[in-house]
């Protein structure tokens, strides 16, 4: 099995990357590591002194089956704000598009914050998912140590549409916090997968997401993904991410393809 480590150490965007099949979902490369790499693209492009990454939209255009090349582009410097974005390529089809938005704090009198994290206990009170409890997960989720903390299991039929885990990377040392960030935030099937009563295809479209604050540097983290309404074969989902302390970290909405 190859890590994100390992993974982020040998990417190279100036040339063409053929993914490890354990990062695949399906028949198509896991979208948190398109979604990281791209973000990884770009740094290695970026303006010196870039403020963290503050905001994402990734839009899934087509399948990423074939090896894939990156286009990162400065679009805007000022002052606070960089604004950048990803073309990324699979073979010589345009995969996906991401815009990326850097953003240095800022003095403002105005501060709130109400986020609730659910009342779960920590990582340890949990156990973790075993390889049968990931009989009908993809590739790509085994690179991934999940505890369930709540919420529903996938494919249970379930009435409330909602997955609530405890997540970490297997292996990230030394990858930088927001790409690692990125790559763990999408790592919980679409919420919506636990209404089905069968197994059938899943396919995230767009994928927005807000850091609350710089990507921490953490091992476990909260995972929360809801789905908010399912008709005419799309489901929309808010996604929402704390740290162990507690802190939210990454706040997200997602729109889904449902073919069941």
């Amino acid at each position: 099995m190859i890590s994100l480590t390992q993974v982020v150490e040998t990417f190279d965007p100036s040339a063409a990357f053929a993914v490890p099949p354990n990062w695949l979902q399906g028949r198509t490369v896991y979208g948190g590591l398109s979604a990281a790499l791209a973000v990884q693209a770009f740094l290695k492009v970026a303006p010196p002194e870039l403020p963290a990454l503050r905001s994402g939209h990734v839009s899934f255009i087509g399948p990423a089956t074939e090896a894939l090349s990156f286009q990162p582009r400065l679009l805007r410097q000022g002052k606070s704000v960089v604004s950048a974005s990803v073309d990324v390529f699979s073979g010589d089809e345009l995969s996906l598009r991401v815009a990326l938005v850097f953003a240095r704090p800022r003095a403002s009198r105005v501060a709130h914050d109400f986020s609730k994290r659910p009342p779960v206990k920590g990582p340890d009170a949990y156990a973790a998912l075993t390889a049968e409890d990931k009989r009908i997960a993809p590739a790509s989720a085994h690179n991934f140590e999940m505890r369930m903390a709540g919420g529903s299991l996938p494919v249970s039929g379930a009435a409330n549409p909602e997955l609530l885990f405890w997540v970490r990377h297997l292996d990230a040392r030394g990858v930088d916090p927001t790409v690692a960030l990125v790559a763990l935030a999408d790592g919980l099937p679409p919420a919506a997968f636990t209404s089905f009563t069968e197994p059938a295809p899943i396919s995230s479209m767009t994928w927005t997401f807000d850091l609350l604050q710089a990507a921490p540097q953490g091992e476990w983290f909260l995972l929360r993904a809801f789905s908010q309404h399912a008709g005419d074969g799309y489901s929309i989902q808010d996604m929402e991410i704390w740290d162990e302390g507690g802190r939210p970290v990454l706040w997200g909405r997602q729109m889904v393809a449902i073919f069941a």
